[in-house]
């Protein structure tokens, strides 16, 4: 049987343009935190009609806690498509977005991305509270 965290990939930014990048602003206990969530910011991922990223989630898994919470879900509808067909519009979204939230304990930030030829990607990175 197929099960899906084996096809969540996952790799390094830096050299991988599919992989989402997680960066936190302030992280005070309390206080909302600031996230930014983006694709391609090292390698430009396409956003074309046939090749875009359509959505990312971002989730926070708090320290001690068996489940993570869903934060946030971001969908990019526009890919250059319109009635005159594929790459005809002159809008296109860019698989960069950013969201605030609070908690009281650190723990981790997990990201999927999914694009819509490569698949599911994820990364994750650490949040510590001040």
């Amino acid at each position: 049987m197929v099960e899906i965290k084996d096809l969540v990939q996952s790799g390094d930014w830096s050299k991988e343009k599919h992989v989402p990048v997680i960066e936190v602003a302030s992280a005070a206990k309390g206080k909302p935190v600031s996230v930014r969530i983006s694709v391609g910011s090292q390698i430009p991922h396409p956003n074309t009609t046939e090749h875009h990223i359509a959505w990312m989630e971002l989730y926070f898994l708090p320290e001690g806690s068996r489940f993570p919470f869903q934060v946030a879900r971001f969908e990019f509808t526009a890919h250059g498509a319109s009635t005159e067909g594929p790459n005809t519009s002159t809008v296109f979204t860019r698989p960069e977005t950013s969201c605030m939230f609070t908690t009281e304990k650190s723990g981790s930030l997990l990201a999927l991305a999914y694009c819509n030829i490569h698949g599911l990607w994820q990364a994750s990175a650490e949040l510590k509270l001040t």
